[in-house]
């Protein structure tokens, strides 16, 4: 199930330590990137994606023995980085007194201000959209869409069938076309 190159890594990491410094350090060039736009698709800041993923970065160097190598090494690091991401964003919540919910509501309304963002009012609104979705339903549809991953990767990462997660991005796709229909704020000449 591991390619090569992450065959290779695990087992540099498991070695001695000045290998597994190295090790570590080819693993993060090589997934920094994807796992940063995954949790930032999650938390929406680019400063609290960053410690999410620097958070991510050191349970992965912390368990690694723990990995076994039965799933692709990034499929066990998106868990990884989607679990931090959702206790992240709980405890933001719970520290902020306000609901998950309104967490998100908040979080994408300062997109607008974020130096980081560069998207219109077109891409908040989808924002929006996806904010609406139950959870499971936006996990799939941001993996699918925004982040390119194919069902099988997915249902790896997320440990669950092809076929539902098939369904979750349809009923995703479809809720997300209502409410853009519903809240369209932008001009449409």
């Amino acid at each position: 199930m591991l390619t090569p190159e992450e065959s290779h890594i695990v087992k540099t990491l498991k070695a001695s330590r000045t290998e597994a410094e190295q090790a570590f350090k080819q693993l993060v060039d090589l997934y920094k990137e994807p796992l940063y736009w995954h949790i930032r698709h999650m938390v929406k800041n680019h400063d609290d994606a960053h410690d999410v993923l620097q958070n991510t970065f050191i349970k992965v160097y912390r368990y690694i023995h723990n990995f076994k190598g039965e799933s692709k090494l990034y499929s066990w690091m998106y868990r990884i980085a989607t679990n931090e991401a959702i206790t992240f964003l709980n405890k933001k919540a719970k520290h902020l007194n306000i609901s998950s919910q309104e967490l998100q509501e908040e979080l994408i309304e300062n997109l607008k201000a974020d130096i980081y963002f560069d998207g219109d009012e077109i891409q908040l609104q989808l924002q929006k959209a996806v904010n609406n979705l139950p959870e499971k339903q936006q996990q799939v549809f941001t993996m699918h869409y925004f982040e390119g991953l194919k069902y099988k990767e997915i249902a790896e990462i997320l440990e669950v069938s092809e076929g539902a997660l098939k369904s979750n991005y349809h009923h995703a796709v479809q809720k997300i076309k209502e409410f853009l229909a519903l809240n369209q704020t932008f001009n449409t000449h």
